[in-house]
């Protein structure tokens, strides 16, 4: 990418580069600890990152439709919102995930709580806040991580 080529050979060969290294020299990080390494978190992981591709693209539409409405469709607020995964590092990419895609961002993760600003709060209700941002993810994150 550095040298501004993007085919499929170029980002294969980098992001299989960026793995041998991160494994190589990370030997005190525990990144790759709590990951389960069975066919099934296999396939989860390849299928969270189509859902989380998916759920970009939903994102941005939304957030650039209300970017062009002359009415501005937005109620912002500050929700918290409940996860079910105990691993920090499940916690990490779950409100990595919310914070990538457009109209939510994670403000701050307190056990298993995590504060959302969120650019249209559809809802008051924690259970259903929960379901509308969190669940898409979390049920993949639960496989992965365990």
């Amino acid at each position: 990418m550095i040298n501004g080529v993007s085919d499929a050979e170029s980002v294969i060969i980098g992001l299989s580069a960026a793995l041998l290294v991160s494994i190589l020299f990370c030997k005190n990080c525990n990144v790759f600890s709590d990951m389960k390494l069975s066919p099934k978190a296999i396939l989860f992981t390849v299928a969270y990152i189509f859902i989380f591709l998916f759920e970009l693209i939903k994102s941005n539409l939304d957030v650039a439709k209300r970017v062009v409405s002359p009415s501005l469709p937005i109620n912002p607020g500050i929700i918290e919102v409940k996860t079910k995964l105990k691993s920090p590092m499940a916690r990490m990419i779950l409100a990595n995930s919310i914070t990538l895609t457009p109209g939510t961002l994670t403000i701050d993760i307190k056990g298993d709580s995590l504060f959302i600003h969120w650019i249209d709060v559809c809802c008051d209700d924690q259970e259903k806040a929960t379901q509308v941002i969190v669940s898409k993810f979390e049920k993949y994150l639960e496989v992965i991580y365990g």
